[in-house]
């Protein structure tokens, strides 16, 4: 029988080799997944016939997209900031999206000035474009135009909000109370989709936000 340079023979090693490889697996198999994953299972994306589907299905599956203003601190050039929103607790949206905005942040700044805005959206965060390339027209993208708005503080609307925007963002709950976040609603005055070939689908706003019984989620009376 060989002897190690310690002393062990091979079979001894052998032996203390697949109890430590044993070990390793259950310490592996029960350690908790990482805290930051999330597992999300969407919805079936909707037919490309439905345009006013397709739309309000990426402004309910995204979890952020990018928000352009008019710039007070360049002149009034665009300035587009990827931000996070919410447009209703997941599965029961509204179709009107929500942010969590600071004026520490030049959007915020720049809407209370100047309410002009836009948030674009695409289905290519969500995973379900294949190989398709996010310029593809296959790979659906959504920008709605309208009014970046500060909700009341003493309106129903801002628990609607709160709830929405926490329940896909918890960590929001923890950011600084020194930075004086408000909520802001994106009054959706255009809306431009393209989800297949042959440009840009024609869709009004009373569609996108009656699709689905928006009413059920948040009444559209609360918002005049």
């Amino acid at each position: 029988m060989k002897q190690s340079a310690m002393g062990y023979s091979s079979s001894s090693l052998s032996f203390f080799g697949f109890y430590a490889f044993f070990f390793l697996s259950l310490v592996l198999l029960q350690s908790p997944p990482a805290a930051s994953a999330r597992v999300i299972r969407l919805p079936s994306k909707p037919d490309p016939k439905d345009a006013v589907g397709t739309a309000r299905w990426l402004a309910g599956q995204n979890f952020w997209g990018v928000l352009s203003t008019i710039s007070s601190d360049q002149e009034g050039a665009p300035f587009g900031n990827v931000v996070s929103f919410s447009d209703g607790l997941p599965g029961n949206g509204s179709g009107i999206p929500y942010f969590y905005l600071t004026e520490l942040d030049p959007t915020a700044r720049d809407a209370l000035k100047d309410a002009r805005s836009s948030l674009t959206l695409s289905e290519y965060p969500l995973g379900t474009c294949g190989k398709r390339d996010p310029e593809n027209p296959a790979c659906a993208k959504l920008t709605l135009t309208g009014k970046l708005k500060l909700v009341d503080t003493s309106s129903a609307e801002t628990e609607f909000a709160k709830n929405a925007l926490f329940a896909k963002h918890p960590e929001m709950q923890d950011w600084p109370s020194g930075h004086d976040f408000k909520i802001f609603r994106l009054d959706i005055e255009n809306i431009f989709l393209i989800d297949w070939f042959g440009g840009p689908k024609p869709i009004t706003p009373a569609q996108y936000l009656e699709n689905g019984k928006n009413e059920k989620y948040f009444p559209l009376n609360l918002l005049t």
